[in-house]
């Protein structure tokens, strides 16, 4: 099996670039509410945390308040390129937006000609993911712990009608006392009623966006219940290594 799960997002709803992130336009962006504003001066780069298909994340230090914090720096050209520019604003929209004790927390946006920034909580504890893998699984107590944090960070999602859409172990932290935080929010998505985007991790799709017959916040439900399965026997329940092989699968599953 391989260690990381394939992510698949085919968007028309598309903005912009300039539009959806127009509020970082000024040298010193925008703070997310209740947050000061920085500029990048403020911030000394400590280490590269992270690297992904168009940016990186880099542990900074708040020159001021000498807080660390991860800095998101995502380059403009790649994102045009690789028609991402819907989910960055997604997840700037919706970080704007929560406040949660286990959701990763936003707080200050900016561009410039060549990068887009986002200033986050920097979490220590590294993905749950990496502890499920060196494991091999977990037991009923560990999956219990980890499922109620979840379910409490979904309903407050669905309180304020937004869709998660990515549930799984790579996109939960873990913070330096053991509790979860649920981050990357590019499929995440305001939604009163239903939607047609077809996104997400192929072993977590509900069988309603395979189908593409439409489909609700009950995805995100799907997927916990997924995650859950793959927590305790440590794998999903749904595999293939041809992700159209996985689609069988779960549809063969739900006839």
């Amino acid at each position: 099996m391989a260690s990381s799960k394939a992510k698949l997002g085919v968007n028309s709803e598309t903005n912009s670039l300039k539009e959806s992130n127009s509020s970082g336009s000024g040298p010193a962006g925008e703070a997310s509410p209740n947050h000061r504003i920085y500029c990048l001066d403020d911030l000394e780069t400590v280490a590269t945390v992270g690297t992904g298909t168009f940016g990186r994340v880099f542990l900074v230090k708040d020159k001021k308040s000498r807080a660390f914090y991860a800095l998101k720096q995502m380059k403009i050209p790649d994102v045009i390129r690789l028609k991402q520019e819907q989910h960055v604003h997604n997840e700037k929209e919706v970080l704007t937006e929560v406040n949660h004790p286990f959701l990763i927390r936003l707080f200050w946006t900016h561009h410039d000609e060549r990068f887009l920034y986002m200033l986050m909580d920097y979490v220590p504890g590294g993905e749950l993911f990496s502890y499920l893998r060196s494991r091999g699984r977990f037991s009923n107590a560990t999956g219990l712990f980890y499922t109620s944090e979840i379910v409490c960070a979904i309903e407050y999602l669905h309180s304020k009608e937004i869709v998660y859409r990515d549930l799984k172990p790579e996109n939960i932290l873990l913070d330096c006392e053991g509790h979860i935080r649920l981050t990357d929010f590019g499929f995440a998505k305001k939604l009163s009623d239903r939607t047609w985007t077809l996104c997400g991790t192929p072993e977590y799709l509900a069988p309603e966006v395979i189908q593409s017959k439409g489909h609700g916040r009950a995805v995100d439900w799907w997927a916990l219940g997924i995650l859950i399965f793959e927590m305790l026997a440590g794998y999903p329940p749904f595999f293939d290594d041809n992700p159209f092989g996985i689609y069988q699968k779960i549809l063969m599953e739900n006839c």
